[in-house]
């Protein structure tokens, strides 16, 4: 190990940490860091008591650092250096340092937080700045400042910004100048601009390439599907040809890592940029493309897309050309192309959806904001992961965790497929989900074209190993070792058999996408607003509710796999979301009330049916048409008089007396008329209310009492008694004049505080005269209509002097 070229760099990297907690290394690929710190910092360190972590971005580089590291000091992986992955691990009680993939420290953190028993954690290839690393070294600096002050904590990168991450990390940056022969960089002359001719243009290149320098040839490509057609297109060489990615048996792994007698071409993705070294290799030849995570708008979900190399992953790849002696670096793109990449990779916390996220710093109890990251997470990717997390239930609007969000973050996998998962009750349905959560997250295994066929049941064939011949082999195979991953972690033996519905299970990940056919074939309505179609010759374009896995949003959004599903199996977490609006409606023949109920989700009606309302329907829908015309209503004329006393008395004593004019009954509706509307079921119903009498009832007794007192409907004469009509701007009092007799001065209302006029009806009822002053009235005026009076009506009783009363 000491002629390794990072060997110079260990006095001051251990020094540093010796007073430091924290150290940045940089060192160029081939300097062997990764293989030698470890031990180092095991060999040397006093500090270094308990175990070490070190952090590796890919499965392949985990198990190859540890194999190599163990074989330095003479052992197997699994005794003193040891290594864990989601797939497979060799460790023991004996392991000291031990390699884990940033997804398993991050989950690692999140159940030990104060990570008992580890002495530092080295980061290593910081540099690639994915999103659970950059999680991870959030969690990292959050648990030391305060839990772990004694953590060491050392990021160590081929190419970076040492300044900016020392600045967060309070560390000193240790700089290794590594050791790298010179390189022929050479491009070609025309560019790949599609990635099915790549295959062939790189076993064109290898081809040139063996026939014109020495050593071994390191080929990049981005992903398991090109490597196998660059596979087939080089039959014949006369070379060992070597793939080389992470979900390799780890024999052939182990193969493409190791020099052979025969001359070797390995066809490798990204996992051979930074990670790991491939000896005898003088020659790269480099497709210009990568597999990335990127946020997939089709599936919700942050999957692997194909994207052009940025030209520092160009220079590291060129760069391992350079170890072991001079080399030749060809890229299957033109200078010109070299000019437009973009200078770095950009950080995938800056690309990705950011759920899973946002849900392990809850599970933390930090909000991402004060979480020490490289580069803060977009606000308004954080906003769009919150509403999906509350649409989970896994957080509460507020940003707390909820126990399913808790019992979702242990499941380790994308909040979407982690709700899909938790649903499943029975092994078969837990069985069920996990090949869901696993074909999801993979590229469709039909590789199905524009108008192929949208049924998830036919992928799920295709896994069980019954379904269509037209499947992709390799990805049924990458989905079925997915699949047994996730069935581990829901505590499912091998043999378990997939049974059930998928519909509800994918409804419980993609509650904003239930679609429901609206009107012709094909055409649906999305629960989270908008639409989407499929081909109407599609067996799924007829079905009433759909529950979609995989929408495409192009200049259309168009279903690409969903599952028909009953609107009765929802799964409980939409159950419970479910609301039942009534609307109802009159007849305008009948005057009869319906009430139509409808059952909604989101935006989609999912039960619409109509019948008789229930008595409180009835009500409130009787009240809405008095609302909309107040003349619905049976006003009589003594139930005008009611009203016109109690506006005089408003007008009085407002704040002891209701408003009661018709504007304001008709905003007070519900206090006074609602409570008596109970049994109506029909518009002519209201005919059987007594206004006058609902208005009373709005008083208490000493109220109507004083109403009675005040302004009666009748006044008490000395020859009977006179009705009142309030309808008038001024109150009037009208009788037979005879019963005015005796009456020596006008009866006072409301305590003389409302004017009262006298009508003196003839005996046909028509006015002799009307007036406010009975007492003037007998001394003037009344003379002149008596001598009328007598001559029209002889035979009545017309004394000269009314206050002197005689017998009719």
């Amino acid at each position: 190990m000491t002629d390794l070229p990072v060997a110079e760099a260990l006095p001051a990297l251990l020094a540093s940490l010796a007073e430091h907690p924290n150290a940045v290394l940089v060192a160029p690929p081939g300097a062997g860091k990764t293989t030698t710190v470890p031990l180092a910092l095991l060999r040397d360190a006093a500090w270094a008591t308990g175990r070490i972590i070190m952090l590796e971005p890919r499965r392949l580089a985990a198990r190859a650092a540890a194999t190599r590291m163990a074989s330095l000091i003479g052992e197997s992986a699994g005794q003193t250096v040891g290594f864990r992955t989601r797939i497979d691990s060799a460790v023991s009680v004996a392991t000291r340092i031990e390699v884990v993939t940033t997804g398993l420290l991050v989950r690692r953190l999140l159940s030990d937080p104060g990570l008992d028993g580890i002495s530092a954690v080295i980061l290593d290839e910081i540099h690639e700045r994915s999103l659970e690393a950059d999680l991870a070294l959030a969690l990292c600096l959050d648990a030391q400042r305060i839990l772990r002050p004694d953590l060491r904590l050392i990021a160590m990168s081929a190419t970076l910004d040492g300044a900016r991450l020392s600045a967060l990390m309070g560390a000193p940056v240790i700089e290794s100048a590594g050791r790298i022969f010179p390189v022929d960089i050479r491009y070609s002359a025309r560019d790949v601009t599609e990635m099915r001719d790549l295959p062939e243009a790189m076993a064109r290149s290898i081809r040139g390439a063996l026939a014109e320098a020495p050593g071994d040839i390191l080929a990049f490509l981005p992903g398991m599907g090109e490597i196998r057609r660059t596979e087939t297109a080089l039959q014949g060489l006369d070379a060992l040809v070597l793939p080389l990615h992470g979900d390799l048996p780890p024999a052939a792994q182990d193969l493409a890592l190791r020099q052979a007698a025969q001359r070797r071409v390995v066809l490798a993705t990204s996992i051979a940029e930074t990670s790991l070294t491939v000896p005898g290799v003088r020659i790269v030849i480099d497709g210009g493309f990568r597999r990335t995570p990127r946020m997939d708008s089709n599936s919700g979900l942050t999957r692997l897309m194909t994207e052009r190399v940025s030209r520092a992953a160009a220079d590291q790849r060129a760069g391992r050309a350079g170890r072991e002696g001079p080399g030749i670096a060809i890229r299957l793109w033109t200078s010109a192309m070299q000019r437009g990449l973009r200078p770095y990779d950009r950080p995938e916390i800056l690309e990705a959806e950011l759920s899973g996220l946002l849900l392990d710093c809850a599970q933390w109890g930090t909000l991402p904001a004060d979480l020490p990251f490289p580069d803060a997470p977009p606000e308004g990717a954080l906003a769009a992961a919150l509403a999906l997390l509350v649409d989970l239930d896994a957080m509460t609007p507020e940003g707390a965790i909820t126990p399913l969000g808790q019992r979702m973050s242990a499941v380790g996998a994308h909040p979407r497929l982690a709700a899909m998962m938790l649903t499943a009750e029975t092994l078969g349905q837990k069985a069920l989900a996990a090949d869901l959560a696993a074909l999801l997250e993979e590229r469709d295994p039909l590789r199905a074209g524009p108008d192929g066929p949208a049924d998830v049941t036919l992928r799920l064939d295709a896994l069980a190993g019954h379904g269509s011949a037209q499947a992709d082999r390799g990805a049924v195979q990458r989905i079925r070792q997915a699949a047994k991953s996730y069935r581990g972690r829901l505590g499912l033996r091998g043999d378990v058999t997939a049974v059930g519905d998928p519909a509800p299970l994918i409804a419980a990940a993609f509650p904003d996408r239930l679609a429901q056919r609206r009107g012709e074939p094909g055409s649906f309505r999305l629960s989270g607003g908008g639409g989407a179609k499929v081909p109407v010759s599609d067996p799924l374009a007829r079905a009433s509710l759909l529950a979609v896995a995989v929408l495409e949003m192009k200049t259309s959004a168009r279903i690409r796999m969903a599952a028909p599903l009953d609107p009765a199996a929802l799964p409980p977490s939409l159950a419970r979301r479910l609301t039942e609006t009534v609307e109802t409606s009159l007849d305008p023949t009948t005057g009869s009330i319906l009430a139509r109920r409808r059952r909604r989700l989101g935006a989609l009606i999912l039960e619409d049916r109509s019948g008789p309302p229930d008595a409180a329907e009835a009500a409130a829908a009787l009240l809405d048409a008095v609302r909309r015309d107040p003349s619905r209503l049976p006003w009589t004329e003594a139930a005008r008089s009611v009203q016109a006393r109690l506006m005089l008395m408003h007008g009085l004593e407002a704040e002891l007396w209701p408003a009661s004019d018709d504007v304001s009954l008709t905003a007070s509706l519900e206090d006074w008329l609602a409570p008596h509307l109970h049994g109506l079921n029909r518009l002519g119903d209201l005919s059987r209310l007594d206004i006058g009498a609902l208005l009373l009832d709005r008083l208490d007794w000493s109220r109507r009492s004083q109403l009675d007192r005040d302004l009666p409907t009748h006044l008490p004469l000395p020859g009977g008694r006179a009705a009142v009509d309030y309808s008038e701007p001024v109150p009037m009092a009208a009788a037979r004049a005879q019963h005015f007799y005796g009456l020596a001065e006008t009866p006072k209302l409301a305590g003389g505080r409302i004017p009262l006029r006298l009508a003196l009806l003839s005996p046909a009822g028509r006015p002799i005269a009307i007036t406010a002053d009975i007492a003037s009235f007998w001394r003037g005026a009344w003379a002149d209509a008596r001598r009328d009076m007598r001559g029209r009506y002889p035979r009545h009783n017309w004394p000269e002097n009314p206050l002197v009363t005689e017998t009719l």
